[in-house]
C-alpha cells in the first residue's frame, strides 16, 4: 500500500501534510502558523494565544445546535529521536513515511503520530462540512512532550466547552479516564579535570539498539535502560582496576527509555585484555537477562585515541555508584485498577551540560500525587548523598478517573454500536494534558482515546492503519451522539 492510498483519505492526507512541517517540541512556530491559516481559510473563528496554542471553533451542524460543546484536543509537537546512523535535522527536514504491511512508519526517525494523528483528525473534522455534530472547538497545544508548557500556559477562556475529548491515546478500543502526574529531577555532578600518566590504554564502550519506548506506557514491559547497563559495566571495571572516566553520554529525552549509551575510559595497558574478557562476560549476562525484551541489543568495546584529560576519579565513583543505586522502573502498582502502574521512575539521560558538569535527568510518574512526590524524593536523595546538586521541576497533576462520566457512556455505547464489542475503560501511566485542563476548568467532562500505536518516542514508532480507520469512524459517531445541553 502506498501512502497516497491510505484510508480514510482525508485523515491520512492531513497527517502526511503535518509530516512535511517540522514540529518538534519547542519548535512549533511553523505548525502553529499552519493551523491558524487552516482555520481562517475555512472561515472559522481562530484564536492563537501568546505561546502558540491554537483554538479553532466550528459551529454546530443544522439540527445539532442543542448539543453540548465538545473540545477536540491534541498537541502539535512530536518527540524527535532517530537512529544513530540516520542523518536527519528535525528543525528543517520532513518526516519520510512508508507503509510496512499493516503499519505506517518513518524512515529511521520517530513518526510523530503521537500526536500528529490527533491533530489530523481534528483538521479533518473541521474541513468536512457534511458531518453531523454539535459545536466543536478544536484545541491544539504546544510542547506537550517536554513539559506540558502549552497546557500550563493555557488561559481558561480557551477551554470553552462542556466536554473535552483528548485524542492522544495509543490503543484503539480503549477509553482512558485517568492519567499519571509527573515531575523531573536534574542531578548535576560538578567535577574537575585531571591528567594521568603511565602506560594507559583508552577504550570506548557502546550499548546500542535497545528497545526503548515511552517512559510511562512502556515502563512495565521489562525493557533495559541503556544508562543503567553502561554504568553497571563501568562500575564493575572501576572496582577491579585502576580506572579513569573520560566522557559519558546516554539517552536523550526525559520521557523516553534510553536506547543508547556510550563512554570513553582509560585503564592500565596491562589490564586491557582482562577488561575485554569482563566485557564479553557482561554482555552475555545482559543478553541472558533481557533475552525476551532486548533481542537486538548491541555491545561494542574498542580502542580509541588517548585524550588529554580525565574526570576526577572521586566524582566518577560517586556518579557511577549513584546511577547503579538509584531506583528505575515500576515503583508500585495500583491497588484500585488491576494491571495499572501507579508509580515509576525513568533514568532518562546522562549528558554533559557544561565543560565540568555532567547532568543526570530522571522523570517520576504516579497517579497519586503523594506517591509521585515520595519517589521523586527517593531519587533526589540518592543523588544528593552522592554529592550532586539536584533540581526538581516540571511538576504536573494527574487526572482522577470519573466512572460516571457522561461522555464516557456515549463513547462506550457508540463503540458497541459500531463494532459489537465492549470498549475497555482504562487509566494510563503517562502524562496527558487532561490534569492541567481540569485544574483550569473543573467542570469539564473528559475522555481520551486514539488509534493503536507502538514504539512511540522511539525510531520504531508506528501507527496501525486499520485501527486508525476504526477510531475515525468511532470519533464521528461519538460527535454525532454528543449529549444535549
Amino acid at each position: 500500500m502506498e501512502n497516497n492510498k491510505l484510508q480514510p483519505e482525508a485523515l491520512f492526507g492531513y497527517f502526511l501534510k503535518i509530516c512535511e512541517i517540522p514540529h518538534g517540541s519547542k519548535n512549533e512556530a511553523q505548525i502553529s502558523a499552519f493551523l491558524q491559516n487552516f482555520g481562517k481559510e475555512l472561515g472559522y473563528e481562530t484564536i492563537a494565544d501568546s505561546v502558540g496554542n491554537v483554538l479553532i471553533k466550528k459551529p454546530a451542524a443544522p439540527g445539532y445546535e442543542d448539543r453540548k460543546t465538545i473540545i477536540l484536543q491534541s498537541h502539535m509537537d512530536m518527540v524527535c529521536d532517530k537512529r544513530p546512523d540516520v542523518e536527519h535535522d528535525f528543525t528543517k527536514d520532513s518526516i519520510t513515511t512508508w507503509v510496512d504491511g499493516e503499519w505506517l512508519k518513518a524512515q529511521g526517525t520517530t513518526l510523530g503520530a503521537d500526536n500528529g494523528i490527533g491533530v489530523a483528525a481534528a483538521m479533518a473534522v473541521l474541513a468536512d462540512k457534511s458531518l453531523k455534530h454539535g459545536p466543536v472547538n478544536c484545541l491544539f497545544t504546544i510542547d506537550e512532550e517536554t513539559g506540558l508548557t502549552g497546557a500550563e500556559a493555557l488561559v481558561p477562556e480557551l477551554l470553552q466547552g462542556d466536554i473535552l475529548v483528548n485524542l492522544d491515546s495509543e490503543d484503539e478500543g480503549e477509553m482512558f479516564i485517568g492519567c499519571a502526574g509527573g515531575v523531573c529531577n536534574y542531578a548535576d555532578f560538578k567535577h574537575v579535570w585531571t591528567t594521568i600518566g603511565g602506560d594507559m590504554f583508552f577504550m570506548k564502550v557502546d550499548i546500542n539498539a535497545l528497545t526503548g519506548g515511552h517512559s510511562g506506557d512502556d515502563i512495565n514491559k521489562g525493557r533495559a535502560n541503556a544508562n543503567k547497563l553502561l554504568c553497571r559495566f563501568l562500575a564493575r571495571v572501576a572496582d577491579k582496576y585502576e580506572f579513569y572516566l573520560c566522557d559519558i553520554s546516554g539517552g536523550s529525552l526525559h520521557n523516553a527509555i534510553p536506547r543508547d549509551a556510550s563512554a570513553v575510559f582509560a585503564i592500565p595497558s596491562a589490564n586491557k585484555e582482562d577488561v575485554r574478557v569482563d566485557f564479553n562476560l557482561f554482555a552475555a549476562e545482559v543478553q541472558d537477562e533481557y533475552s525476551a525484551t532486548e533481542p537486538n541489543v548491541r555491545f561494542t568495546l574498542q580502542s580509541t585515541d588517548p585524550v588529554a584529560r580525565v574526570i576526577d576519579p572521586v566524582v566518577t565513583g560517586k556518579l557511577l555508584r549513584s546511577v547503579c543505586a538509584v531506583f528505575n522502573g515500576v515503583f508500585a502498582m495500583s491497588q484500585d485498577v488491576p494491571g495499572l502502574v501507579e508509580t515509576s521512575s525513568n533514568l532518562a539521560s546522562i549528558k554533559r551540560t557544561a565543560d565540568n558538569v555532567l547532568t543526570i535527568t530522571t522523570s517520576q510518574r504516579s497517579s497519586i500525587e503523594s506517591a509521585r512526590d515520595f519517589v521523586s524524593y527517593s531519587v533526589r536523595s540518592a543523588f544528593e548523598l552522592a554529592g550532586a546538586k539536584v533540581t526538581t521541576k516540571g511538576q504536573y497533576p494527574g487526572w482522577k478517573p470519573n466512572m460516571k462520566s457522561e461522555i464516557l457512556k456515549v463513547a462506550c455505547d457508540t463503540y458497541k454500536q459500531l463494532f459489537g464489542d465492549d470498549a475497555k475503560i482504562k487509566a494510563i501511566h503517562a502524562g496527558l494534558e487532561c490534569g492541567l485542563f481540569l485544574e483550569k476548568a473543573p467542570h469539564l467532562d473528559m475522555i481520551s482515546f486514539g488509534p493503536t500505536m507502538r514504539g512511540v518516542h522511539s525510531p520504531d514508532e508506528r501507527l496501525h492503519i486499520a485501527s486508525t480507520e476504526r477510531w475515525w469512524r468511532h470519533l464521528l459517531l461519538l460527535l454525532e451522539n454528543a449529549p444535549a445541553k
